[in-house]
């Protein structure tokens, strides 16, 4: 037991600092007593942190979450790239059960934190369209996968960039993503072609649009089609950034600036 106890002080010795995933308020304020600054990373912030940073998505992968965690972390100057930092969270429960040391220029920055923080739709915005894209890859329509594009923020210039497929079955309404009853709207319009365009507030401007920007110099991941193509070419020439549904593999993709900044599996959420 001696030598556990060694090895866990191994872990914890002369960190620069904690990162807690969403942690109670006893346990925050256990760590805050220490010698390292404690920073909180949760959906919201409920015990009052002076250093926090927004989990927007559970992240269920666990590098993918000290990742946006560590990038969220450095972004607000709460830690340093060559920090050597203790991340506590809960792999298997609500409870924190695993720790996990790393340093906090062990990742390159991929844009995770970005995308959410730093593009012109609001994060929440950006969370629902993805909840929505997480939905649809889970269950299709009617059981069959779909495939789906949304250009979220900037959406005057995505406007311009692209030209309608059919009718517009939102031009005169004002509904917005996160709306439960929206939500199913946008999944059954999504078995037909085009994107949906959405505003930096939420509101869904267009369905069925076809994305028109210059492909080239856009450099996506091979396998990847023209829906990723599309969106990595409007991301490049507006502030939007494109959450895209493969049909082909199922999986979640997000672009910002031409680039791929964030691929999730649905089944995983």
């Amino acid at each position: 037991m001696s030598e556990l106890r060694d090895l866990l002080g191994e872990l914890t010795d002369d960190v620069d600092a904690v990162l807690l995933f969403a942690p109670s308020r006893s346990v925050y304020e256990e760590c805050e007593g220490g010698d390292a600054p404690v920073v909180v990373v949760d959906a919201e912030n409920d015990v009052g942190a002076d250093n926090y940073v927004e989990l927007p998505l559970e992240f269920t992968d666990i590098e993918t979450r000290i990742r946006f965690a560590l990038e969220g972390a450095r972004e607000a100057g709460y830690v340093e790239e060559t920090d050597e930092v203790v991340c506590a969270l809960g792999a298997f429960g609500g409870d924190i059960d695993t720790v996990v040391r790393v340093r906090a220029g062990q990742f390159t920055q991929s844009g995770i934190y970005d995308l959410f923080v730093n593009s012109r739709a609001e994060p929440a915005v950006v969370r629902d369209v993805l909840d929505v894209a997480i939905e649809l890859g889970k269950k299709g329509q009617k059981g069959k996968p779909v495939g789906a594009l949304f250009g979220v923020g900037d959406a005057g210039k995505v406007m311009n960039k692209s030209r309608p497929l059919s009718y517009n079955p939102f031009e005169k309404s004002h509904v917005h993503v996160g709306d439960p009853i929206v939500n199913v709207m946008l999944k059954e319009f999504s078995r037909l072609d085009g994107a949906f365009v959405i505003s930096d507030s939420g509101k869904i401007v267009s369905a069925y649009r076809y994305l028109e920007p210059s492909a080239e110099g856009v450099d996506i991941p091979k396998g990847l089609g023209a829906r990723h193509m599309a969106a990595g070419a409007v991301t490049r020439d507006t502030n939007a950034v494109a959450v895209v549904l493969s049909e082909s593999d199922g999986m979640v993709r997000a672009f910002k600036g031409g680039e791929l900044v964030l691929e999730l599996d649905p089944e995983e959420y």
